[in-house]
């Protein structure tokens, strides 16, 4: 069973930096897909990075390119984001997620992802 757990969330002000983690257990993720999405309240889920194969290619919505730095560490099995430069319009539950293999070119849908983990809250004052 794959099981995705994240961290790191908090409350921060507006121009700081949090770092997330997202744990994998279940299975080698070293060359599978990972997503970072997030949702804020009364809005959809949106996509935020992604990681994916074993190069590591990574994507990132517009909104945080820039700013925010997906990576993985395959010897803990973990995936990390690091979000610098936060703005208020950042507020929101972050995921991180998997569909426990290489995803080509819908890595920015999340219907391909099968496996979630709980989401940590990152809220940033102005």
């Amino acid at each position: 069973q794959v099981q995705l757990v994240e961290s790191g969330g908090g409350l921060v002000q507006a121009g700081g930096s949090l770092r997330l983690s997202c744990a994998a257990s279940g299975r080698p993720f070293s060359t599978a897909t990972i997503g970072w999405f997030r949702q804020a309240p009364g809005k959809e889920r949106n996509f935020v990075a992604a990681i994916r194969g074993s190069l590591a290619i990574t994507d990132y919505a517009d909104s945080v390119k820039g700013r925010f730095t997906i990576s993985r560490d395959n010897a803990k099995n973990t995936v990390y984001l690091q979000m610098n430069s936060l703005k208020p319009d950042d507020t929101a539950v972050y995921y991180c997620a998997t569909n426990g293999g290489y995803l080509g070119s819908r890595y920015r849908d999340q219907r391909e992802y099968d496996y979630w983990g709980q989401g940590t809250q990152v809220t940033v004052s102005s």
